[in-house]
Formats: structure tokens, C-alpha cells, sequence
């Protein structure tokens, strides 16, 4: 395989795990500021959990290119 692939993949694994990181984390910094996630007297909005979905795929989708870019060499 060309070195450019190699190099996509590892910019792509990179992006992935950044957003995943930063979508997980501002979601929870959101969630503790607006009082929505530790209530216990109200139901918590289901965009909490989407969102934490979501920053879980980006990561494991960032674990699954990492391993393919391996498989390239």
C-alpha cells in the first residue's frame, strides 16, 4: 500500500479520537452544569446518552482504523 494511505489512516484514527474526546467530555461538563445528570427528581433528557453514544462510537471507530492501518504494513 502507498505511505499515503497509511498516513489518512492515522489522520482520521487522530481526528476520531479528538472528537470523541471532546464531544464526551463537553457533553458531561453540560450535563453537570445544567443540573440534568446527578437529579434524581427529574428524567434525564435522552440527548445525554445519544451524545455519549456517539463519542463511544468515534472512538472505537478510531481503534478499529488504527488496527487496519496496522494490517496495511
Amino acid at each position: 500500500m502507498p505511505q499515503i494511505f497509511k498516513a489518512l489512516a492515522t489522520t482520521t484514527a487522530w481526528v476520531l479520537w479528538v472528537c470523541g474526546l471532546v464531544m464526551g467530555f463537553s457533553t458531561l461538563i453540560v450535563g453537570i452544569i445544567a443540573g440534568d445528570l446527578f437529579n434524581t427528581e427529574a428524567v434525564t433528557p435522552m440527548s445525554y446518552p445519544v451524545m455519549f453514544a456517539v463519542a463511544g462510537a468515534y472512538a472505537i471507530l478510531a481503534v478499529v482504523i488504527m488496527i487496519l492501518r496496522k494490517k496495511m504494513e
